[in-house]
């Protein structure tokens, strides 16, 4: 799941650093973000949480979209955590305690989850309080890469990495999550219980940094500030708008699982498997975005990207078999990467000064929402016996309405390129 953390303190000027140091940095984001990415309910518990709704639970597919709504309830929050960890040190620490404690709860609540009873509501509010203390972890590491990298004069080689990282995770989670898919679910809930601690070893040792004592009550003055900022910015609320249209757009994610386990009749491996194939895509994607972005205005590459996953999504209207299933994943991550990756610039570009964390999270959280409320929406009209079909045309059609609103966006926002 894509997330944001609140705007860092103001940091020194860069300063010339050793290799060492910038090592020991890299090795606290990389496994802080394996730790806070693959060990979600939504990416690598979500096919095991699936298989284990549809076959034992027997849940409809508007109950399984509604579950992974709300299990990501903390998500769509997650500038709040921020702020707290700004205003409220533990330990003497507003990092490093924060992460230390909040991966030992998330796997006690993993490995707590694995033991439930069966049950709809035991598993969602399972769900969610191990969302809860993720959610608090990402937030750490994204405030350790900000002032860290603003530090040490390395924002972009601490930014880089972790969008490999992340990336690499979405390569991980096809394959595994379709292996854990296959056996017990309290072994599921125990491997993602043994990533998710994976930063503590980590964090313990390497990570130093400096106490604070006392309530940091410029935190609050600084949200409240910044709240203001956001609420009289034109260019962002537009900016929220074309967003929130973009990924509401009905979806048909849940009845795609579906129709892959009863009608294709794939197995929880193969479905799993599938990922390689869009997150090998979606890795191109970003790497040709980041070239053609300093090519081309963000008009264009927003009307380019929201166009081709419109037209790219009309692919799953032939989604009949396996080999048609890999290549239509395929070009679906590519084509959807690319419209993504524009519309988070857009995000990027429209948030105002002084309020980037704030005011970017706010927007990834609307993202976040729009997104799994789509699904919803999508697997409520399947319940009702629309056809799969049906579901294409919608999500397509209304994909592609968006651009009617793209003239409308500021020109300032997006009639520039990256420089």
């Amino acid at each position: 799941m894509d997330t944001q953390e609140s705007s860092p303190d103001v940091a020194p000027a860069p300063t010339k650093v050793s290799n060492r140091d910038l090592y020991i940095l890299g090795a606290i984001i990389v496994f802080g973000v394996f730790a806070t990415t693959l060990p979600q309910p939504q990416v690598l518990g979500k096919l095991p949480l699936q298989h284990l709704l549809k076959d034992e639970i027997h849940v409809t597919r508007e109950q399984m979209a509604k579950f992974f709504f709300w299990c990501g309830l903390a998500w769509y929050f997650k500038p709040f955590a921020g702020i707290l960890t700004d205003a409220f040190p533990i330990f003497g620490t507003r990092r490093r305690s924060y992460l230390l404690i909040s991966s030992v709860l998330a796997c006690l609540s993993w490995v707590v989850v694995g033991f439930l009873p069966h049950t709809y509501s035991a598993l969602l509010l399972g769900c969610i309080v191990v969302n809860a203390f993720m959610v608090m972890g990402s937030t750490v590491i994204g405030g350790v890469l900000v002032e860290a990298g603003q530090r040490e004069g390395a924002t972009g080689r601490l930014t880089a990495l972790r969008i490999f990282v992340q990336n690499g995770c979405t390569l991980v989670n096809g394959p595994l999550s379709g292996l854990l898919a296959t056996g017990a679910f309290a072994v599921a809930a125990g491997v993602n219980a043994a990533f998710v601690v994976s930063i503590f070893p980590v964090a313990f040792i390497l990570f130093r940094e400096q106490r604070t004592r006392g309530t940091n009550l410029e935190a609050f003055t600084r949200a409240r500030d910044q709240l203001k900022t956001i609420v009289r910015s034109g260019r962002l609320w537009a900016a929220l708008f074309f967003m929130a249209l973009f990924y509401f757009s009905p979806g048909f994610a849940t009845p795609l699982y579906y129709m892959q386990t009863d009608t294709l009749k794939f197995s929880q491996q193969s479905i799993g498997n599938l990922g390689i194939f869009s997150g090998a895509m979606g890795l191109a994607a970003a790497a040709l975005y980041g070239y053609v972005s300093r090519k081309l205005p963000l008009r264009i590459l927003i009307f380019f990207g929201v166009a081709t996953a419109a037209a790219g999504t009309l692919f799953y209207l032939f989604y009949t078999g396996w080999t048609r299933a890999m290549f239509i994943e395929a070009q679906n991550g590519f084509f959807f990467t690319l419209a993504e990756l524009a519309l988070l610039d857009l995000a990027a570009r429209s948030t105002p000064r002084g309020c980037e964390g704030l005011g970017y999270g706010l927007m990834l959280s609307v993202r976040n929402a729009a997104l799994f409320g789509a699904d919803i929406v999508g697997s409520s009209l399947a319940d009702q016996k629309w056809p799969f079909s049906n579901l294409v045309y919608l999500n397509a059609g209304t994909t592609a309405l968006v651009l009617i609103f793209l003239p409308f966006l500021p020109k300032a926002l997006v009639g520039g390129k990256d420089s």
